[in-house]
């Protein structure tokens, strides 16, 4: 297992694969992609699982978070999380969020998320945005 930073076109395609097959590839084309870090998650070369971080200041936002189907419960997801968490960490971002779907929301309570009052409903699907405070007491004492 390796975890790298990707190009932008390598995680629209698992997007798109993972997230709105039924829809076109430029559904999960974020206009501001150009301006996030993508992470992939890959076993033996192939592309398991992706996200897309964008900071901004001392917040941040990940999206588009995908693992393939085949590949979901085996802790692959989770390792790229943690991953690109610690990465916003190290940034020096002070609160993270995302748009969780509803059904997704007691994974990433797991990782420090809580569910905000924001709630909102995009291609028929529900979501909650979530966030966390990012613990940066340790970069501060350095």
């Amino acid at each position: 297992m390796e975890i790298k930073r990707i190009e932008k076109e390598q995680a629209w395609q698992l997007r798109h694969e993972v997230m709105w097959p039924e829809r076109e590839l430029a559904y999960v084309i974020l206009e501001d992609d150009d301006a996030g870090v993508h992470y992939g998650l890959f076993v033996q070369e192939r592309l398991v699982s992706v996200v897309s971080l964008f900071i901004d200041g001392t917040e941040a936002q990940f999206r588009k978070f995908a693992t393939r189907v085949s590949e979901q419960g085996k802790g692959y997801g989770s390792q790229l999380l943690k991953h690109m968490l610690q990465e916003a960490e190290e940034a020096c971002v002070q609160r993270i969020f995302c748009n969780a779907r509803s059904n997704k929301a007691a994974f990433y309570r797991k990782f420090g998320l809580v569910e905000t009052e924001t709630t909102f409903t995009k291609g028929g699907k529900q979501y909650v945005i979530m966030e966390k405070s990012m613990d940066n007491s340790r970069r501060e004492a350095r």
